[in-house]
């Protein structure tokens, strides 16, 4: 019932429906003009033919001589018009007849006046009488004409009333006949038609609703026609490239503006982690700023030594703070996609070399050599200052704990390639305590110290590893750090130059 009614709201079937109704209502309409005036257009049709076979009639039995066998026009008349003809003179004897049982029905001359005063007037005039009659015996209808020639003939013309409903009849029947064709037929037609005119509508509506979900990649199919759909469907594919073209600039606006949004958050958010970092971790060396501070302002120690020794430790966490805040701002910036990077091919074994020989004071401090495992080249694509720092940060951690395992202090440092994935892994190990399972993850967050009691004597700010996480997620290279049964080991991946 559901798919019945959606139908029938169909534009399609509607228009169908309408052109078989004005169909339907044409062929029934001729059927009725059939049945009540075909017959009264029949009646005076006839009735018009029986005054103008009266004038050809009078014409040839006028005074004057003719050449004319009137006989003979007389039966041409009557076959051509169905007529029956008879001419009487004046006294009462026949003249021409075209049927002899037109002479029988009347019989003599007062019969047939009698019968021609009982029937129903149709027209009369001085030349001509026209009824309607019916005769008693066969009981069919005529229409007789009775008229005086101008020989003074008398002349009667009749024509059966039946032939005329015969014809209505017939007229009817072929109607009905003529309309079961008709409306088979046009019911193809109408079809055709019908989807001419609502197959182009309906593509139309498939492509607004495409539109309205935002698909403009169907456009109505522009044919030769001149018509109204043609230059509607024109304007929607006008319609459907300007939307499209406005929602394409108004998504990259968007884009442009959720980029804004999102710069602007990074930017806030970066401003609060940096005041929140910097007031946390410059507490303490401005603490003994303002102390040493004072005590030379009291002159708490007279001697030029003391004094000495205030200025340089001064000057010692000006310095730290100083570095700090340049690290916290470069670290800040590396966090928030801020920094760009130089990219180039380098060989990394060479880098590993010369952050070795910058280190060489304090690898001799701590009584222990770096052994580097490693072949003599190994190509990569980074920013070699940023590796740089990853290196060094890796290496400055390892002097700083490593420790005695088995007599002996190790650092090592090794290069391992994946042909597989086009990987390089460095790794930087030394031996000493592992790391607590707890802390493996918190160390790459900035200003986090498993040891607080070294870092401050070290000369360490704790962010050293956030800038290897910072670095190494740009790049989304791997990263981390494992115990080894007698030490740690640090890592990281570099992309190789293929």
């Amino acid at each position: 019932m559901e798919k019945i009614k959606n139908a029938l709201k169909s534009v399609r079937v509607k228009l169908f429906l309408m052109l078989s109704l004005i169909i339907l209502l044409i062929i029934l309409f001729l059927i009725l003009v059939n049945n009540f005036v075909f017959g009264q257009f029949y009646l005076y049709s006839k009735t018009e033919d029986l005054k103008e076979v009266y004038e050809v009639i009078n014409n040839y039995y006028k005074k004057e001589p003719t050449n004319i066998d009137i006989n003979s026009e007389l039966e041409k008349l009557a076959i051509n018009n169905n007529f029956d003809i008879l001419i009487k003179d004046n006294d009462d004897i026949n003249v021409f007849t075209s049927n002899k049982d037109f002479l029988s029905t009347f019989g003599e001359m007062n019969a047939m006046t009698n019968a021609i005063n009982a029937g129903e007037l149709i027209e009369e005039n001085d030349k001509f009488i026209i009824r309607r009659l019916k005769e008693n015996k066969t009981g069919i209808s005529y229409i007789l004409l009775s008229a005086k020639l101008d020989n003074d003939y008398l002349l009667y013309i009749r024509i059966p009333v039946s032939s005329i409903e015969e014809s209505v009849k017939i007229s009817n029947n072929f109607l009905y006949l003529i309309a079961g064709f008709t409306i088979l037929i046009s019911a193809v037609i109408v079809n055709f038609v019908s989807r001419k005119f609502t197959d182009p509508i309906l593509e139309l509506n498939t492509i607004a609703k495409n539109m309205s979900n935002l698909d403009f990649s169907h456009k109505y199919r522009i044919t030769d026609a001149d018509d109204e759909i043609n230059n509607l469907g024109k304007s929607i594919n006008l319609m459907s490239d300007k939307l499209e073209s406005t929602i394409k600039q108004l998504r990259r606006t968007n884009i442009e503006l959720e980029r804004d949004i999102e710069e602007k958050s990074k930017i806030d958010e970066m401003r609060k982690s940096f005041i929140s970092d910097v007031s946390h971790e410059l507490k303490t060396p401005i603490a003994l700023i303002q102390g040493y501070s004072e005590g030379l302002l009291e002159n708490v120690n007279s001697d030029d030594k003391s004094r000495k020794f205030y200025a340089e430790v001064i000057l010692d966490e000006t310095n730290k703070m100083d570095r700090l805040v340049k690290q916290l701002l470069e670290l800040m910036k590396l966090e928030y996609g801020k920094r760009e990077f130089s990219d180039k091919e380098f060989n990394i074994v060479e880098l590993e070399k010369e952050v070795i020989r910058k280190s060489k004071v304090m690898l001799e401090e701590k009584q222990v050599e770096v052994e580097l495992k490693s072949p003599e080249e190994i190509n990569v694509i980074a920013d070699d200052f940023y590796i740089e720092q990853v290196i060094t940060n890796y290496l400055t951690n390892a002097i700083k704990h490593v420790e005695k395992v088995d007599g002996e202090k190790r650092i090592i440092i090794e290069n391992m390639v994946n042909v597989e994935n086009d990987k390089v892994r460095i790794k930087v190990f030394n031996t000493g305590a592992n790391i607590q399972e707890e802390d493996l993850v918190r160390i790459w967050n900035r200003f986090y110290k498993v040891d607080e009691s070294r870092n401050r004597a070290d000369g360490g700010t704790g962010i050293g590893l956030s800038f290897v996480k910072a670095i190494m997620s740009n790049y989304k290279n791997d990263y981390g750090v494992i115990n080894k049964d007698n030490g740690v080991e640090f890592y990281f991946e570099l992309d190789l130059k293929i």
